[in-house]
């Protein structure tokens, strides 16, 4: 993952707020937030399969209920309704608790 990007002006969702995947219906929680796509033109052409655009925000996303994080274009994401925790052996290295429905961590500033 990317060095975190705490305040990415045109990004919809922030570090720590849970979200869920449109097209591929999992929850997760976003730990990085990127302006612009930043992986490779191989991942693109091998995983982003709905083509969605690289010059809008994507997101680094804990999985619930798995071991894996995602990198995940803006368009493919919505807030999630319910906001339950989210679990994932990860999120105690970026949150150290959830308050009002998103996560937080009391060592850095979100």
């Amino acid at each position: 993952m990317s060095t975190s990007k705490t305040s990415v002006s045109n990004a919809r969702f922030s570090i720590g707020e849970i979200v869920h995947h449109r097209l591929f219906n999992y929850r997760g929680v976003v730990v990085d937030v990127d302006a612009h796509f930043q992986s490779s033109d191989a991942w693109y052409e091998a995983m982003a399969k709905s083509r969605p655009p690289k010059d809008k925000p994507w997101y680094h996303v804990l999985v619930h209920g798995t071991t894996h994080t995602t990198y995940v274009a803006e368009q493919n994401l919505q807030l999630d309704k319910h906001n339950d925790a989210i679990d994932h052996p990860l999120l105690s290295q970026f949150f150290s608790r959830m308050e009002k429905g998103r996560y937080v961590n009391d060592d850095k500033p979100n």
